[in-house]
């Protein structure tokens, strides 16, 4: 029978014609030399070329790699070696090493020697350690040498091929041959030695189409494969399959078989005529060189024929031999992922080439399939108790059951040892499987049959690679290409299927198998330990699955091939394609534990638990917290990271902040700030502060502070801020206070002395002088004509027109202070004044603002209203003006009121008027419309209030006007001017009540009439001070401070009122100079 032997193209170049191949040892590297002059090194993973060189104009025959060097060797028909470093492709060495045209270079695998042969007839033997001389010259051919390769295994010996049509064997010591093998017709144009097993063979290729295989002990021609049409070119012994290669002129490339000499295979990729063949040590890869380029295939696979079985005995092939281990107790020292000091002893040897190897499930007996042959053997003593022929063999769950396929139609089941049952599938079967079920597939789906009377359980519409079973029947993983299937099977619905001899059809019974989960990941190899799948993948990861969810125990450096479980060992074995044995751990006391939560079996999985150690409590926290049970992890793990992130998922914040404060880590307190913020997660604005307070989180304590009124948090912030090198938030914390000072100080400490300068112009105006001249000191040293260019305000006051209006700016609101006032309580800001001729500062006090006298207030008059307002000023004049309605409430301050009783005690004509103090508020209903009026009345609405307005009536004084001119800036810090001023406007106030209230005639209140009610303007004001009064012949403009909380008559009464009021004044004043 074939040899079963998968063929994959991996790589094809196209270039000019490659005379010879070679592999690099350990990088992913093809070298081709090439009849154009040049060398390429491909890479084969990624289909690239790494590096290109020119040695020269003719053809290059021969190259190889000499890894320890880390140089490329070459051979050209201009009669030179060159030598090149094929890391920087600088040429190291260049000599004339023969008079005719270079066929070949052979690299010795542990001296320092290169044989190279020649058409010359000449071998010559080269030690580049001793500065590349020629040690040695080997005469003998009387033609062409074409080919020389050092024995693998005597190195001291090698073997030519020559154009003179023979073999000859040489020594390396001595200048002629040993002896020549003669049989060929034509010239010979390769040769290869025998590497495996102890056969002393090697193996020709000449032009007669003819190999011939050579025992050079006996120098007998041991047989002679015919199949080629034309010259054979390339011959190689696979250096681990048992196959021949041979490439030929005729385009093809045929695989023999190595003890049989059957012909296996034949490729033809359509690249013409073959020229070179080259094979990876330690692989199945093969370069092969063409005239149209290189092709690099992949024969069979690279997993090592292996078997371990349930007791820990392992077995394994290397070739025809097998060798077998005991890996109970192999551990040591030994850690996770480190080789194994196993000690292995020869169990003999196998009459078919092992290409599958398998224990039975008790381990009694062993299995060797291969060269379409299976031979059953017993495990210790490797005694031959069955054989026979197929393409495949598998075992059932029973040991004395099995079944081969031995063709595509035909499936036959044993019973120890003795034919039970045969059968043929309706389709073409491509593979079968064992198990609790037998499997057999086709190229679109795999049906599972009962092993007893090949009853069809199901088909599964997929087409599986390898299948798996759990111990217990009860799982089964289906491994496709590129992911696997764990489903559920039903013994118990299927035998009572079978019971009721039910009828299934070709399909089977669809409750058989139930999907639990597909996994997107390539399997290599797997072993089930209870409900527990480990495997290995695609990937180079060690995982293992259970409960639908998938864990990962290592990350592989190399390709690594699954053998089992030992749970006495709590160790998982893998072995590489070099058979070498190593191990990680995995507890069997965790997958018990791991299997009872996923069968949400907790009083086991609490008894399981309890033999878990500590250290892998994390883990299987982890396991829980997949599992959807964070408060069962949470109790369970021991890692302060995962535990903290447990107990926000579960949102126990003090149990967080608790787990943090014992292992403190500023970026999770921020994270816990956070939390504690949201109101999910509760919203605990306390452990907010304190978590940000451990992080060091300022803006989230800025937020904290300014959104709950915490002055004195604001003020630690600033400290800590500042102490923390967090400026920003330092300077936003005390501007938040008024500290300008503290502001300032920040800034100059800082270096930013110029936006220093800039706030000191705004909020500390007495200390513009001192931060400019360390401004210009600071600029100095950039500039000093930039630094002159800075005014000080000491030296430029003209530059500075309205200074001195803010030095009393500063030191009232310094006066003020920082008032903590209700938000209810607040009332709307006032317009901005038009320009600073309507401020007055000197009425504004130079202390603290003390809270009003209570006064009681008469009886409320309810009116009806909508929209609250507060009456602030009223400006009389002659000419029709309309003005908008604004809204600016304002406070009625104690120092006002001891003003007004010094200008009555001044004026003893002038009643004072203290009204009682209540809301500063106001009513009115209606909107102006713009006609032209004698006044208009400026109006700022502010928030409706839903108790009853008292209505007060009381005198106004009168106003008396100092001047026609406003006072000038400077003259403001005049004193006596400002005693002179407030006489004469007091005297003027009492003219203009006396007017006003002739002009009038008191009516019945109503928010409807259009009249005013008792006494003169009792709807516009309690109380009128005076404040700037501007006199000229034509008109007067009274602007009167008026804090009012009474009820408001229609805009058209105001207006004829004051329309009446205007008049009056005119005839006593118009001619005032």
């Amino acid at each position: 029978m074939p040899l079963r032997l998968e063929i994959k193209r991996k790589l094809s170049a196209r270039s000019e014609r490659v005379k010879c191949n070679d592999f690099h040892p350990r990088e992913p590297w093809i070298l081709a030399a090439l009849f154009s002059g040049h060398i390429f090194i491909w890479n084969y993973q990624t289909q690239t070329m790494v590096k290109s060189i020119e040695v020269c104009d003719l053809p290059v025959r021969c190259a190889k790699f000499i890894e320890s060097k880390q140089w490329i060797i070459c051979g050209a028909d201009d009669l030179q070696i060159r030598v090149y470093n094929y890391n920087t492709s600088e040429r190291v060495k260049t000599f004339e090493a023969h008079t005719d045209y270079i066929r070949c270079l052979t690299v010795h695998p542990t001296l320092p020697y290169i044989l190279s042969s020649s058409d010359d007839m000449f071998i010559k033997l080269w030690d580049w350690e001793k500065g590349w001389e020629c040690i040695q010259i080997y005469e003998g051919h009387s033609h062409y040498v074409m080919q020389v390769e050092f024995n693998p295994k005597d190195t001291n010996t090698f073997a030519s091929a020559s154009l003179d049509h023979t073999v000859k064997i040489w020594g390396l010591t001595s200048p002629t041959p040993h002896f020549s093998l003669e049989g060929h017709e034509k010239g010979v144009n390769c040769v290869s030695y025998y590497k495996g097993g102890d056969r002393p063979y090697l193996i020709s290729g000449a032009d007669d189409h003819m190999l011939k295989i050579w025992d050079y002990q006996t120098k007998a021609c041991v047989a002679t494969l015919d199949g080629h049409t034309n010259n054979i070119s390339s011959v190689m012994y696979h250096p681990h399959l048992p196959i021949i290669l041979s490439g030929s002129e005729d385009g093809t490339v045929r695989i023999w078989h190595a003890t049989t000499y059957r012909l296996e295979n034949t490729l033809n990729y359509g690249m013409e005529r073959v020229w070179s063949i080259a094979c990876l040590k330690g692989s199945n890869k093969v370069a092969l060189g063409y005239d149209d380029g290189t092709i690099m295939i992949k024969i069979g696979h690279e997993e090592p024929v292996v078997s371990m079985e349930r007791g820990g005995k392992l077995v394994w092939a290397v070739n025809n031999e097998v060798v077998t281990a005991n890996l109970k107790g192999a551990q040591g020292e030994a850690g996770d992922g480190d080789r194994l000091p196993v000690q292995s002893k020869d169990l003999g040897t196998t009459e078919i080439y092992p290409q599958f190897l398998q224990h039975s499930p008790n381990g009694r007996l062993l299995v060797v399939c291969g060269d379409g042959e299976y031979i059953i053997y017993t495990a210790l003593s490797l005694r031959n108790m069955s054989y026979g022929s197929s393409l495949e063999f598998v075992w059932a769950a029973d040991s004395g059951v099995y079944a081969t396929r031995e063709s595509t139609s035909r499936i036959k089941v044993f019973k120890d040892y003795q034919e039970s049952k045969q059968f043929r599938p309706t389709f073409a079967a491509e593979g079968i499987f064992g198990g609790f079920l037998l499997g057999v597939r086709s190229n679109e789906f795999i049906d599972f049959y009962d092993w007893n009377e090949m009853l069809i359980v199901r088909r599964v519409d997929i087409c599986p690679k390898k299948v798996f079973w759990s111990e217990s029947g009860e799982l089964v993983v289906l491994a496709t290409e590129s992911s696997f299937f764990v489903l559920r099977y039903s013994k118990e619905i299927v035998a009572k299927f079978f019971e009721q001899a039910v009828e299934t059809g070709e399909q089977g019974i669809e409750q058989a198998f139930e999907l639990e989960q597909e996994v997107s990941e390539k399997i290599r190899n797997g072993h089930f330990v209870g409900d527990c799948f480990i495997y290995t993948n695609g990937q180079g990861r060690l995982n293992y699955y259970v409960g639908g969810e998938v864990m990962t125990l290592a990350h592989l450096a190399k390709p690594m091939y699954l053998l089992g479980y030992l749970p006495k060992e709590n160790n998982v074995y893998l072995m590489d394609k070099a058979h070498n044995v190593c191990s990680y751990g995995l507890l069997v006391s965790v997958l018990a534990y791991q299997a009872a939560i996923v069968r949400r079996d907790f009083k086991a999985a609490r008894s399981a638990l309890a033999q878990v150690p500590v250290d892998q409590h994390s883990k299987i926290a982890r396991f829980l917290e997949s599992q959807g049970l964070k408060e069962l992890a949470l109790e369970v793990t021991n890692d302060p990271d995962h535990k903290f992130d447990l107990a926000l998922q579960c949102k126990q914040l003090k149990l967080a902040f608790e787990i943090l404060s014992e292992n403190e880590n500023e970026q999770k307190f921020k994270q816990l700030g956070d939390a504690a913020l949201n109101v999910e997660m509760g919203f605990d604005i306390k452990l907010a502060e304190q978590a940000y307070l451990k992080a060091k989180d300022y803006s989230g304590l800025l937020l904290i502070y300014t959104s709950t009124g915490n002055a004195k948090g604001i003020e630690r912030l600033a400290i800590l801020a500042k102490n923390g090198g967090h400026f920003n938030l330092a300077f936003a914390s005390s501007l938040l206070l008024q500290r300008t000072d503290d502001c300032l100080d920040l800034l100059m400490s800082t270096g930013r002395v110029a936006e220093a300068a800039f706030m000191t112009r705004t909020y500390a105006p007495s200390k513009i002088s001192q931060v400019v001249s360390t401004w210009k000191e600071d600029l100095r040293k950039v500039s000093v004509n930039a630094a002159e260019a800075l005014a000080d305000p000491l030296q430029y006051a003209d530059l500075f027109p309205n200074l001195p209006w803010a030095l009393k700016a500063e030191r009232w609101w310094k006066a003020q202070g920082l008032q903590n006032i209700p938000a209810n309580e607040c009332a709307p800001l006032p317009q901005p004044p038009a320009s600073f001729d309507d401020i007055d500062l000197d009425d504004l006090p130079e202390s603290e603002p003390t809270a009003p006298a209570k006064v009681e207030s008469p009886a409320p008059v309810s009116v009806p209203v909508s929209v609250p307002v507060q009456v602030t000023a009223v400006s009389v004049k002659s000419e029709p003006k309309p003005e908008p309605v604004v809204v600016a409430p304002e406070p009625v301050k104690e120092p006002v009121k001891e003003q007004v009783k010094e200008i009555v005690q001044e004026e003893p004509d002038i009643e004072p008027v203290l009204e009682p103090e209540v809301s500063p508020k106001a009513v009115i209903t209606t909107t102006p419309t713009p006609t032209p009026i004698p006044a208009p009345v400026v109006i700022i609405p502010t928030p409706a209030v839903t108790t009853p307005i008292p209505a007060v009536t009381t005198p106004i004084p009168a106003v008396a006007a100092p001047s026609s001119k406003p006072p000038s800036i400077l003259d403001m810090d005049d004193d006596d001017d400002d005693d002179d001023i407030l006489k004469e406007a007091t005297a003027l106030s009492q003219s203009v009540k006396q007017k006003l209230a002739q002009s009038t005639t008191p009516t019945s209140s109503s928010s409807s009439s259009s009249s005013f009610s008792s006494a003169p303007l009792a709807g516009l004001g309690s109380r009128i001070l005076p404040t700037d009064i501007d006199i000229d012949d034509e008109d007067v403009d009274v602007d009167v401070d008026v804090d009012v909380n009474v009820n408001v008559p229609s805009l058209d009464e105001i207006n004829n009122k004051l329309a009446a009021a205007g008049d009056a004044i005119d005839e006593d004043f118009g001619d005032f100079d």
